[in-house]
Parts: C-alpha cells; sequence; structure tokens
C-alpha cells in the first residue's frame, strides 16, 4: 500500500500540505470533520499525525475562496520528502541476563602410544647393607661345610702348576661353595630382576633353587658323616658332589646365553 498522491508525491507529506486535502474531503451530512480513522486511512499516515491533523482543521480558519479571475499560476515545486520520525525506542525493563563464565578446562595428561613404555615413577630404593651382615655368619658356616664335605669325598690339596710354579698348592674343596652357591645366588638375581627374556627367568628360576637346595643337602650331609665320625664318605654321595663342578659351569654358560638371546 502506498500514500495517495498529494503535490505529485508519494511519499508522506507534513501536515501542513495534508490539511488543504483534508479540507477536501467530502463528507456525510451532519459532519464537520472526517474522522481520525478517515484520515489515517485516506493518507496512509499514523494516528499521533491523523489526531495532530483533525486538530488543525479543528482550530485552523479555512482560508477563502481563490480568485476565479486571476491568472493562473504553476503549481509549486513539490517539497522535498520528510521521513516520518521513527517511534521512540522502549527501554527493555528487564534484567540482562547473567552471563556464566565458562568452567576451567582441566588439564590432560599427554596419552604416549599403547606400545610406548611409561617411564617409570622415581621411587626410593631400599638399603641393601643389612645383607652384609646376613651373608657373613652364612658364608663361613657354608664355607667350612663345603671344604669339609669336600675333604670326606676326594678333594684336597693339589698343585694347579707343576713345573712352573711347585711351591703353588691350593685346596680344590673351595671350588664347592665358590662354584654352587655362588651360581644359586646369581641364578637367583636373574630371576628376580625381571629384566631378562621369559626363558632366561624360568631357567634361572628353576635353577636358582636346584643350586639352593643342593646346597643345603651338601650341608646337611657334611654334618650327619661328621657326626658319626665317618672319616669318608660313601660312594654315591662321592659321585654327586664330584659332578658338581662340571653342572655348575653347565648351568652357569647355558644361562649366560640365555640372558643375551632376544627370542
Amino acid at each position: 500500500m502506498t500514500a495517495p498522491t498529494i503535490n505529485g508525491t508519494r511519499y508522506p507529506q507534513p501536515i501542513e500540505d495534508l490539511l488543504p486535502a483534508a479540507r477536501a474531503l467530502d463528507l456525510p451530512d451532519g459532519e464537520a470533520f472526517p474522522s481520525r480513522n478517515r484520515l489515517m486511512r485516506e493518507f496512509r499516515i499514523g494516528a499521533p499525525k491523523a489526531g495532530e491533523l483533525l486538530t488543525l482543521l479543528k482550530t485552523t480558519p479555512a482560508p477563502p475562496p481563490a480568485d476565479t479571475t486571476a491568472p493562473a499560476t504553476p503549481d509549486p515545486a513539490p517539497a522535498p520528502a520528510v521521513p516520518e520520525a521513527a517511534p521512540p525506542v522502549v527501554p527493555d525493563l528487564l534484567p540482562a541476563p547473567e552471563i556464566t563464565p565458562p568452567a576451567p578446562v582441566e588439564q590432560v595428561a599427554p596419552v604416549s602410544r599403547p606400545d610406548t613404555p611409561a617411564p617409570p615413577a622415581p621411587t626410593r630404593s631400599a638399603v641393601a647393607w643389612p645383607v652384609v651382615l646376613l651373608a657373613l655368619p652364612a658364608f663361613v658356616a657354608i664355607w667350612s661345610g663345603w671344604v669339609g664335605l669336600g675333604g670326606l669325598t676326594g678333594f684336597g690339596i693339589v698343585h694347579p702348576l707343576p713345573g712352573i710354579w711347585d711351591s703353588f698348592s691350593i685346596n680344590s674343596a673351595i671350588t664347592l661353595p665358590i662354584g654352587v652357591e655362588t651360581y644359586g645366588a646369581y641364578a637367583l638375581y636373574v630371576w628376580l630382576s625381571g629384566r631378562v627374556p621369559d626363558r632366561a627367568r624360568t631357567f634361572a628360576k628353576w635353577s636358582a633353587l636346584g643350586s639352593l637346595a643342593i646346597g643345603a643337602l651338601g650341608q646337611v650331609a657334611y654334618h650327619l658323616l661328621e657326626a658319626a665320625g665317618v672319616t669318608s664318605a660313601p660312594w654315591w654321595i662321592t659321585t654327586a658332589v664330584a659332578c658338581l663342578p662340571v653342572a655348575v659351569l653347565g648351568m652357569g654358560a647355558a644361562l649366560a646365553h640365555l640372558v643375551r638371546t632376544h627370542d
């Protein structure tokens, strides 16, 4: 819908320009002025402007009729378009919404690849010096027991360097405690360390337990023979004790080989 053409323009006109057109409207009988609704409908204006125009119609006297004998004058130039005033902006009385600050993002620990082992947490290692106090008396008892059993089974003083160093002699019985007990302690360490392949751990486990068991049996055999006053061990004890150095050499070589494999 567009405003009626007044003075050659369709844009909203000032009230002064609409006043003559309002007086020129055809009115029903008995009405001196048009209604506000008709002014709004005829001139496409708002209610405030229509009310002001109706007030001017009632308060401003109509101009006298123009003289028809006077020469015709050209229509005045169209008035510049005046934009209709925008309605006042009503402030929003509602309270502004409260903005909740975002929750702080928790620091996420970096996730490593599944196949990458996590670095071990630093822990304080336990002290190991009490083991020395425990090992000293055990060393004396084990050493004397194996050397004594070796003497009962044929181990004794030998000259390992004849023709080179004739005066050098050694008691071959010391090979028993050095070989059996040293291998048992080393195999126990390899088993419990957890830093070797599975095959090496399994072999170290059973050989360590076997070495410790043989060491205990050797101590029992020596003390029983000594208590019974036996000066020469039976043949089956002599046979078992004579095989110990060879068995220790074989188990030590096998464990060293398994520790270095990565299969």
